[in-house]
């Protein structure tokens, strides 16, 4: 629901970009609604990862594109083409078939600084060099798939700062929860990843961000998981359906973004 309804007031919102951009958005209704959704994701996503692996709950993200898509479509009195339904049928087929694959399991949210150390320096690094190369004036298309990876590392940071601090709220209780630096970083991440969100849709066409946002997610979530919190899942033959399932959700994400008109043109 928030993602309809932020795309639906970026689109109102043709020009700027930046803080600039933001200030312009929240004076959208749609885009207030939006954020309302964005909370609640929130919320839930934390009561999902105190109790579940970062390589389960993240990937279920993807599912974001096709729910989004079906709420968006009647909000702007618009229909899907059985050729979307079938892009929705193969995210969703896909994924069930990675998770099944792949079986996550791992119930550790306790991380030493000697990972986190690394795995901040290489994600707040790639975002930094992200946003310097989608400065204004680069193609609209490079724009906007730059910043929807910047934006897909900043959701899989804060995911994994988010279920961190989730564990110290579990373990040690709210005084322990708030003295945590992860439970700050996650705010610093989750706001960042907000703002480069509303400029890579703003930026470019949904197809060139999309897939970066939906894919880079998940993907990076599950490398944290393993990384950071030594999550495991299952390799050897199981890679085969793995890869089968990624690349189903590749060619339905990708298909998604090309016959359902974008919308950025839909909510005109």
């Amino acid at each position: 629901m928030g993602t309809a309804f932020q795309r639906k007031a970026a689109s109102r919102v043709t020009e700027g970009g930046g803080l600039r951009f933001i200030l312009r958005l929240a004076r959208q209704p749609p885009w207030l609604i939006g954020i309302g959704g964005v909370i609640g994701a929130a919320l839930f996503q934390a009561l999902a990862l105190a109790n579940g692996p970062l390589s389960l709950v993240q990937p279920l993200f993807i599912l974001e594109l096709p729910f989004a898509l079906m709420i968006a479509v009647p909000l702007l009195h618009r229909r899907l083409s059985p050729a979307a339904w079938q892009a929705v049928a193969a995210v969703v087929a896909g994924l069930g078939l990675v998770l099944l694959s792949a079986a996550p399991s791992g119930a550790r949210s306790y991380a030493s600084m000697e990972r986190w150390i690394p795995v901040l320096v290489l994600c707040l690094g790639a975002v930094a060099v992200a946003v310097a190369a989608a400065r204004p004036g680069r193609p609209p298309l490079f724009r906007a798939a730059v910043l929807g990876s910047a934006s897909a590392i900043s959701n899989a940071l804060t995911a994994a700062l988010l279920k961190s601090a989730m564990g110290t709220l579990d373990d040690d209780g709210f005084t322990a929860f708030l003295g945590a630096w992860q439970t700050y970083g996650f705010v610093v991440t989750g706001i960042t990843a907000v703002l480069l969100l509303e400029n890579a849709l703003q930026a470019g066409p949904l197809a060139a961000s999309q897939p970066a946002l939906t894919i880079g997610d998940a993907a990076l979530s599950l490398v944290l998981g393993v990384t950071l919190f030594g999550e495991t899942i299952r390799t050897g033959w199981w890679l085969l359906p793995e890869l089968l399932g990624a690349a189903l959700v590749l060619w339905g994400v990708l298909r998604l973004t090309r016959v359902v008109p974008h919308l950025a043109d839909m909510a005109h």
